[in-house]
């Protein structure tokens, strides 16, 4: 059945009517009134929270008046402090610099001790190495000179324990 019509206009026809019966469901089954109890709730609901803001600011504006009164106190201290703290460093520095000549004697004191400690501990490492040096000088002289003169001193040392036995 296409009743004079094509396919695209018989179809836009039948989607009218669909969406007819849908919206007659929709008004039927009372969704316009739920929608609109919802909406009627939010409402109450933000002008509660607007309510709880406008106090909220209220309470705000108190407690920054108290806050302000607060920080004029507090800037007031601070300048004591300040004041107190100058005079204290003032001090202090005058200690500090007294214990640091104290500490700088006592340190130059100290370096001048590990110096003539290293100076003495030095002279022992130069002679030790010097004692060392010598002996293995003398081994070198004595090793060249037994490749030398071995045979000769051998044998003058065995006609020397001949002449003594005898």
């Amino acid at each position: 059945m296409s009743f004079g019509f094509d396919a695209s206009t018989g179809a836009t026809i039948w989607a009218i009517i669909g969406l007819l019966i849908f919206l007659g469901i929709i008004v039927y089954f009372g969704v316009p009134k739920m929608v609109t109890k919802a909406i009627d709730g939010r409402i109450a609901q933000i002008e509660k929270e607007l309510a709880e803001a406008e106090a909220l600011r209220a309470e705000a504006k108190a407690l920054l008046a108290d806050y302000q009164t607060r920080r004029e106190n507090a800037e007031k201290e601070a300048e004591d402090i300040v004041a107190a703290a100058r005079e204290e460093a003032f001090r202090l520095t005058a200690d500090a610099k007294a214990s640091l000549e104290a500490m700088i004697v006592r340190r130059t004191k100290s370096v001048e001790d590990k110096i003539a400690q290293a100076e003495a501990q030095a002279v022992s490492e130069v002679r030790s190495r010097s004692a060392d040096l010598a002996v293995e000088a003398a081994r070198v002289l004595l090793t060249q000179q037994m490749a030398e003169k071995g045979d000769a001193l051998v044998a003058q040392a065995i006609k020397d324990v001949g002449d003594r036995l005898n």
